[in-house]
C-alpha cells in the first residue's frame, strides 16, 4: 500500500466555486489582521505545539514573517485589500526575533531562523542592512551538518538565488555557487540503494532522508532551481542523478508511486507511509518540478505516478495547510497541471481546495480560532486558493515570493 488511509479523509464532493474561494481568502485575511497582537505576533494554535508560556514565533514557518509575507503577497496579487501595512511592520519582526529567537538561539535557518525573515524584510523594504545580514547568514550556514532544507544550506541557498534574481549582483551568484559546491561534495554514491544520496545529522539521528523538507528532494530542488547557473557537465550530472535516485527509491504499485521518508537499515522495521509535502509523493513532485519536462520520460512518468498517489490518498486529516495538509498536496497537483498542460490536474487541485476550505472552517469552530501560520495554517491555504483561481503553481516562499 502506498498510503495509510487513516492519515487521510474522504474527499468531499463539492463543486469548484470561484466565489466561495475568493470569499474564503478574504475571510482568512480579515481574521488574520484582526488577530494580530501587540509585539507583531499571532497567537499560538493548539495544533502547532502551543506553548502559552513562550512568545509566539517570528520566522517564516510558524511565525509572523511568513504571515506578513502572505498578506503582502495576496494584496500584491490583487486578491485582497489590507488594513495593516506589512512593509511598516516587518523590520519590527526581525528585531523581535533577535531579542527572542524562535528556537532559543539566533540561527541562519531559512524556515525557522533569520534567513527567511531577512529575505522577506528585503523584499518588502529593499533595506541595505537586511541584505548585508542576509548575505552573512547564508554564508555562515554553508557547512551546517544537518544537510537538509529546514536548517541547512539547501534552504538558505534559496535566499541567495532569489536575491540574485532580484538584484543581478555578482555576490549573490558567487554565494549560491559556494553553496552548490558544498552540496555537491556531500552528495555521495550509495550502494543500498544504488544511487546518490545525502546523509542528514538531524535531531540526534543520522539518516538518509528523501523528502522535500529534510532530505533528497529538498536538496535536489535547491540545485534544480538554479540549474542554469551550473556548468553544462554538472547540470547534466544533476539531471542524471535525480532520475537514478527517484528510480532506485520509488515504491511502485500499478500506475502510482510514493517514496518512504528515509532509507532504513535492513531489519529496522516498517516505514511510515506518508503522502504530504514534507515527506512523500507531493514534495517529490513540487521539488522535482524544475526538472526539464521531456528530458527524461522515466522521470516524467514517475511524477505522474506520484500525482496519482496524491489524488487517490485524498485530503490529509491533519488539516488544510501546506507542510502536512491538503493545500500542500494540492500544490503537487497544480505543479503537474503546469508541467503537463492536462486540465485534469487543475480540476483535482480545485477539488482539494474546496475540501480544504471546509477543513479550515471546521477547525475554526473546533478550536475557536484560525491557525495563523504560513506553512501549517490558513494564510498558506489562502495563497493556495489564489493559485487555484489564477491557475498558477509553485510552493510559496520557495518557487515564488512576488
Amino acid at each position: 500500500m502506498l498510503f495509510e488511509p487513516a492519515r487521510h479523509e474522504p474527499l468531499l464532493r463539492i463543486a469548484w466555486d470561484p466565489a466561495r474561494a475568493r470569499d474564503a481568502i478574504r475571510e482568512i485575511v480579515a481574521d488574520t489582521e484582526a488577530a494580530l497582537q501587540t509585539g507583531i505576533v499571532w497567537p499560538w494554535h493548539p495544533l502547532d505545539e502551543a506553548r502559552p508560556t513562550e512568545p509566539p514565533p517570528r520566522s517564516i514557518y510558524l511565525g509572523a514573517a511568513g504571515v506578513m509575507w502572505a498578506l503582502w503577497y495576496l494584496r500584491r496579487a490583487g486578491a485582497v485589500t489590507l488594513g495593516i501595512e506589512p512593509v511598516d511592520l516587518i523590520e519590527g519582526v526581525h528585531r523581535s526575533y533577535l531579542a527572542v529567537p524562535d528556537t532559543g538561539d539566533v540561527v541562519p535557518s531559512y524556515f525557522v531562523g533569520e534567513t527567511g525573515i531577512l529575505l522577506v524584510q528585503w523584499r518588502l523594504t529593499g533595506s541595505t542592512e537586511a541584505a548585508e545580514r542576509l548575505h552573512a547568514a547564508i554564508a555562515a550556514n554553508i557547512p551546517n551538518p544537518t544537510n537538509e532544507a529546514l536548517w541547512a544550506a539547501p534552504g538558505t541557498m534559496v535566499g541567495a538565488l532569489r536575491m540574485l534574481g532580484w538584484t543581478g549582483e555578482q555576490r549573490w551568484r558567487d554565494l549560491y555557487l559556494a553553496n552548490v559546491d558544498q552540496l555537491w561534495r556531500t552528495w555521495l554514491r550509495s550502494e543500498r540503494p544504488r544511487c546518490y544520496l545525502w546523509t542528514q545529522d538531524l535531531y540526534g539521528r543520522v539518516a538518509q532522508l528523501l523528502g522535500a523538507a529534510h532530505g533528497f528532494a529538498g536538496n535536489a530542488y535547491a540545485l534544480l532551481a538554479g540549474a542554469s547557473l551550473l556548468p553544462v557537465g554538472q547540470r547534466e550530472a544533476l539531471y542524471d542523478r535525480c532520475v537514478e535516485t527517484l528510480r532506485a527509491t520509488a515504491m511502485l504499485e500499478g500506475d502510482a508511486a510514493n517514496w518512504p521518508p528515509s532509507i532504513e537499515a535492513p531489519g529496522s522495521g516498517p516505514h511510515k507511509i506518508l503522502v504530504q509535502w514534507c515527506h512523500g509523493a507531493p514534495g517529490i513532485v513540487t521539488a522535482l518540478a524544475p526538472f526539464p519536462a521531456g528530458r527524461s520520460a522515466e522521470l516524467d512518468d514517475l511524477l505522474i505516478r506520484a500525482g496519482n498517489t496524491v489524488w487517490r490518498a485524498g485530503p490529509l486529516s491533519k488539516g488544510g495547510g501546506l507542510c502536512h495538509g491538503t493545500a500542500g498536496n494540492g500544490c503537487a497537483l497544480l505543479a503537474l497541471h503546469q508541467r503537463t498542460g492536462d486540465a485534469i490536474w487543475l480540476e483535482r487541485a480545485r477539488s482539494f481546495a474546496m475540501h480544504a476550505i471546509d477543513q479550515s472552517e471546521r477547525a475554526r469552530e473546533q478550536f475557536g480560532q484560525r491557525r495563523y501560520t504560513l506553512w501549517t495554517g490558513d494564510p498558506g491555504l489562502a495563497i493556495y486558493l489564489w493559485q487555484c483561481l489564477s491557475e498558477t503553481s509553485g510552493v510559496p516562499m520557495l518557487d515564488f515570493l512576488d
